[in-house]
């Protein structure tokens, strides 16, 4: 193998690395906000949301 084989293998394992630590860091979140918001009363998730409408200029009502 020559040098700019092995640097571009090593390069490519690296960016292979790096997309999966971000999707499991990605899915990791996803899981959290899910629970978060399936276990949070009904009233602490609308008022939430509701904001979050309001904060971003969304009309909801």
């Amino acid at each position: 193998m020559t040098t700019s084989t092995v640097t571009n293998t090593q390069a490519s394992s690296q960016a292979l690395a790096s997309t999966s630590v971000q999707m499991v860091a990605a899915a990791i979140l996803g899981m959290v906000v899910l629970m978060g918001v399936g276990f949070a009363p009904m009233d602490v998730a609308h008022n939430a949301a509701h904001d979050t409408r309001h904060s971003f200029a969304f009309p909801c009502h």
